[in-house]
């Protein structure tokens, strides 16, 4: 049954649903959308144009993406009224419609939550933010061989400092928590200043357990040879080791059969198996431009996963060619990883990739994998030919930019090529 809103009239179109034997996509799937601010309507409508002529190619008549627009940020705050920036309604359509797609958004002012997109996320369950990050040939890049750089981060979207606890230097609560630390738990070692603010990051069992599930499942469906836990339990011991050591003791539980660990694999690693690693997160920065071939896909927790998914976008061309996705058991929204931008707002010349890659995901997500590929072979056939924005223009030589809407126009007459 369709929810009822209070804002919103959906369009004609069926909700993609779930099975036993998963996702059920119709040919008609209503597919909720975001803006987004800043720059999110303009690069929204260039990825729109790219998006519905990839479908067209693939499928002509057959299939289409029906859009159901949807709120969030400052405009959902001009719809719904002052600090409103995530309505019951934008957050029932996602949870009716299972997969939606949103362009950048800001936490104005005044909002009452620290973030839209961590609220989004918690209040979905989006538990694994997904970052694929790939080199498109022609963009500029710090690597010498960055074509090297092939991996898919796996971020936990729940815990550790997205659901951080902390209390000001100072205030009664620290001082409290700090004397109760001091008297009870660090007799004979050094004592907490009196002075410190204080932090902390929960992280559970479940919550690890189902990231390195989702990582693992996904290596084992998509060929990847390995899955490397990123973590710091060098010094966290109960919290980033926790995550390493229910990390692997999964792997071995859910995926025996599939799956080696360094002290097991002898010689090269067998067909259809996946090696699970660990490394330390300082380390695992070093690895990302030294060695980015030995990582395949990365499982790791909230902050050392928002780290490192950035710099290794910043190997491939930075945020503006990262695609992002945060995923449930059954709920999926996809989004641009970059900010809004607002001095480029309304000027045409913000780059729509990150969206476009995104939209990439989306189609991939729902199996349209025909229009998926003629998406991604059209961006990379523009970008080759130095076809870019003025954020990538400025790193290359003798290349004049292109606005936003014409970028768009050249990745639709690229699409509509391919086909002819």
């Amino acid at each position: 049954m369709t929810p009822r809103f209070a804002k919103l009239t959906p369009p004609a179109g069926e909700a993609i649903a779930y099975g036993p034997a998963g996702i059920r996509v119709p040919t008609r799937p209503i597919v909720p959308f975001i803006r987004g601010d800043g720059i999110g309507p303009e690069i929204w409508e260039a990825t729109r144009a790219a998006v519905e002529a990839a479908v067209a190619q693939a499928y002509g008549d057959g299939r289409a993406l029906v859009w159901f627009e949807v709120y969030a940020g400052a405009a959902a705050a001009a719809v719904y009224g002052p600090n409103v920036v995530l309505p019951d309604d934008s957050l029932a359509a996602i949870r009716h419609y299972k997969a939606a797609i949103k362009g950048p958004v800001e936490t104005p002012v005044g909002g009452g939550i620290r973030s839209v997109n961590v609220a989004l996320r918690q209040a979905l369950d989006l538990y694994a933010n997904v970052r694929p990050v790939r080199y498109l040939p022609g963009l500029p890049s710090p690597l010498k061989a960055p074509e090297k750089v092939d991996l898919v981060i796996f971020r936990e979207n729940t815990e550790d400092v997205y659901a951080g606890i902390e209390w000001a230097a100072g205030s009664p609560e620290a001082q409290a928590l700090i004397a109760h630390l001091n008297q009870h738990y660090l007799a004979g070692r050094e004592p907490l200043s009196p002075e410190a603010a204080i932090g902390l990051k929960p992280m559970t069992r479940r919550a690890c357990e189902r990231l390195v599930r989702r990582a693992v499942a996904f290596a084992l469906a998509a060929g990847y040879p390995s899955v490397t836990l990123v973590h710091k339990g060098n010094i966290m011991k109960f919290t980033e080791g926790g995550f390493v050591e229910w990390g692997y003791e999964l792997a071995r539980a859910e995926f025996g059969e599939r799956t080696l660990t360094r002290a097991e694999l002898t010689g090269a690693l067998p067909s259809g198996k996946v090696l699970i690693k660990d490394r330390i997160a300082d380390a695992m920065f070093q690895d990302l431009i030294l060695h980015p071939e030995e990582h395949a896909v990365v499982a790791t927790t909230n902050l050392n996963g928002d780290y490192l998914s950035d710099a290794a976008a910043a190997l491939v061309g930075g945020l503006g060619f990262a695609a992002g996705a945060n995923l449930g058991d059954e709920l999926a929204v996809f989004e641009a990883v970059h900010g809004t931008a607002p001095d480029l707002a309304c000027r045409d010349v913000a780059n729509p990739s990150s969206l476009i890659l995104t939209a990439y995901e989306l189609l991939r997500h729902l199996g349209w994998t025909e229009a998926a590929e003629l998406l991604l072979g059209a961006l990379r056939t523009v970008i080759g030919k130095g076809w870019v924005t003025a954020d990538v223009a400025c790193w290359l030589p003798n290349v004049v930019p292109l606005s936003c809407s014409e970028f768009a126009a050249s990745v639709v007459e690229e699409i509509r090529a391919a086909g002819a």
